[in-house]
Parts: C-alpha cells; sequence; structure tokens
C-alpha cells in the first residue's frame, strides 16, 4: 500500500530543476532570472559566465542542472533547450541583530530565496522575413510640424 505515483506536471518535451536556499533576496534573484527567459541554453550560459552579478554562478549551477535532467532523464537534445520558464520564490529569512546608540537594537533581515528553472526542447526554425508595414512612407511628425514656407522650399 501506498499512495499512487503523482502525474507529471510538465510536458514530455520538459524538464525542470530547483535550487533552493539561495543566499540573496527573490528581487535581486528575479533581475538575472529576466536575463535567461526565453533564451536558448547556449546562449544563457553564456550571458551567467560572464554577468558581473554574485548570484549569477548559483543560477548557472541550476541551468546547468535542468539541462542535465533533460538529458539524462527525458533523453532531450541539449544543442535545441530553450529556457521557457524560470520564476523565483520566497524561503527562509534569518532575522539578525545589530546595536545601535543609546541602547537601541535595529533588525537585520538576511532572506534566502528559491529558484526553479524550466527547460524546453524546441526545434530550430528558419526565419522568415517579416513584411514591410505599409505606413505614410517617410512622412513622420518631422514633416508634418515644419512650417509652410519651409515644405515650398523643398
Amino acid at each position: 500500500m501506498g499512495k499512487p505515483k503523482k502525474d507529471r506536471d510538465l510536458a514530455d518535451t520538459e524538464a525542470q530543476a530547483v535550487g533552493r536556499m539561495i543566499r540573496t533576496s527573490q528581487y535581486k534573484l528575479n533581475l538575472v532570472a529576466e536575463m535567461i527567459r526565453g533564451k536558448r541554453v547556449e546562449q544563457a550560459i553564456a550571458d551567467l559566465t560572464f554577468s558581473p552579478k554574485r548570484i549569477a554562478n548559483d543560477v548557472l549551477k541550476i541551468l546547468k542542472s535542468a539541462v542535465a535532467n533533460a538529458e539524462n532523464n527525458h533523453s532531450l537534445d541539449v544543442d535545441e533547450l530553450v529556457v521557457a520558464q524560470a520564476w523565483t520564490g520566497k524561503n527562509l529569512v534569518l532575522k539578525r541583530f545589530h546595536a545601535r546608540g543609546r541602547g537601541r537594537g535595529a533588525r537585520v533581515l538576511k532572506p534566502f530565496s528559491e529558484l526553479t528553472i524550466v527547460v524546453r526542447e524546441q526545434k530550430k526554425e528558419e526565419k522568415k522575413p517579416k513584411p514591410k508595414s505599409k505606413g505614410k512612407g517617410g512622412k513622420g511628425k518631422t514633416a508634418a510640424r515644419k512650417p509652410a514656407a519651409a515644405k515650398e522650399a523643398a
């Protein structure tokens, strides 16, 4: 007896990795997560490798873990992976005390957060050239602002 096996939340072409207890606030972590959302995995790894943010190294580890999960557990092609989703969440908050003047104290909050990265296998598609829009043909707002005398001279 036991409980039944949980159905898989992700599609067959997706894999994920979760990093917990990351020592930064979720807002700072989300800045780094925004850098990689929607990008191809090779490009995301390059961006994280050369990012000046301290937390980018931890995000890089989680991204590589998601890629390894996709390759080993779900047999997905590593060269065609895209970062489909990356979201952050709150975790533990350490509360510390900082002595201040006149016998008072200030509270120091040291937040932890968690990050979930979902990678998806996406076939490379050929880019089609976009059709040109049928606008005013170069007559924008600047042409409309010229005085009548300048229009006649031109």
